[in-house]
């Protein structure tokens, strides 16, 4: 590879003047820069960001690391969490845990060995202190989708407990007494206040604890939503309606309905939750939640920009929580009866 000195060489110029025109070009006259820039281009110089790095002892990425990648929402998350990112000159390396603690822990381990400037998550355990590796390596880190602690970290979530209180107040009035939650993973905080503001809906009401029928499954995704599909629809009695902990656990049961010859909402009203994309666009739309993952992502990067490089130096970082407010977005799959 073509390095500092071939340049340097090319340009007769010595290795020092090359570095501060790449680096502080203002030191060097116009001439000087237009023929190592002039060499550059000849010698195809691709100048080493990892050099760069170690010799300034800081990088120019974050790192975000997001529970899936194949979920729309982390998706639309990552977005937001990259633009705020790319306005500062910064860059983005995304990792997926896969909903695996030990998978996320790996990771954390990896970003400490690449020494990134900061560091964006969304944790998969409820408990411990999964962060105690950025911690000990004194790398700033925001927790997406998750509240922390204000006195542990900086954190932007929405209020998953008020989301799920919305869908279960949406199914009551619509006129529905026996509700089932497919609920995800036990050990996601998210899938577990999501189910508690299903119940604070139905204690509400006046219905005892036996209007929620639970349908646990392994995983957030499509496939496991097909199962839990053919799970509800052999109850007897069966649900008349049904919350997902998102929307792609929705979106199987509706599949799985749809092939039973169960009719939604007639016979069945589903609603899920993080309102992604593809919420509206199925064939029967989708009545869901919505998660602002766009600006999840957005304010948690700019909450780790703002702990990497303070708007008043002066003063100590005091960690901040923000919690979003969550929407009900009503479509075909939940209208009431007539």
């Amino acid at each position: 590879m073509v390095g500092i000195k071939d340049v340097a060489r090319q340009a007769g110029v010595s290795v020092g003047t090359v570095s501060n025109v790449l680096n502080r070009p203002e030191r060097v006259s116009s001439e000087v820069r237009a023929r190592v820039h002039a060499a550059i281009d000849l010698l195809g110089y691709v100048r080493s960001e990892s050099a760069r790095q170690l010799r300034a002892g800081r990088s120019r990425m974050l790192g975000l690391l997001v529970m899936d990648t194949r979920n729309p929402f982390f998706a639309v998350l990552a977005q937001g969490t990259e633009r705020v990112a790319v306005e500062a000159g910064l860059g983005v390396m995304v990792c997926n845990s896969a909903e695996s603690a030990s998978a996320e822990q790996a990771y954390l381990s990896f970003f400490v060995e690449q020494r990134l400037r900061g560091v964006v998550f969304a944790p998969v355990a409820s408990d411990g202190e999964p962060w105690e590796a950025l911690r000990r390596a004194k790398i700033p880190f925001v927790i997406a989708d998750r509240a922390v602690d204000a006195q542990t970290a900086c954190s932007v979530a929405a209020d998953d407990v008020l989301g799920g209180k919305l869908a279960g107040r949406h199914l009551l009035a619509a006129g529905h007494r026996r509700i089932a939650y497919v609920r995800g993973p036990g050990h996601l905080q998210q899938v577990r206040d999501r189910r508690e503001g299903l119940v604070r809906a139905v204690e509400e009401s006046g219905l005892g604890a036996d209007a929620i029928v639970d349908i646990p499954v392994e995983k957030l995704d499509v496939g496991a939503g097909r199962d839990a599909g053919a799970r509800l629809i052999g109850l007897s009695p069966r649900p008349t309606a049904v919350f997902c902990a998102n929307d792609l656990l929705a979106l199987g049961v509706m599949q799985t309905a749809f092939d039973a010859g169960v009719r939604v909402p007639d016979d069945l009203a589903v609603v899920g939750y993080d309102d992604i994309e593809f919420a509206g666009a199925s064939l029967i739309p989708l009545t869901s939640v919505r998660h602002p993952a766009a600006e999840i992502g957005r304010l948690a990067a700019r909450l780790l920009l703002e702990e990497l490089e303070p708007s008043d130096p002066e003063r100590d970082h005091r960690h901040t929580g923000i919690v979003l407010q969550p929407e009900l977005v009503v479509r075909r799959s939940s209208m009431p009866r007539p």
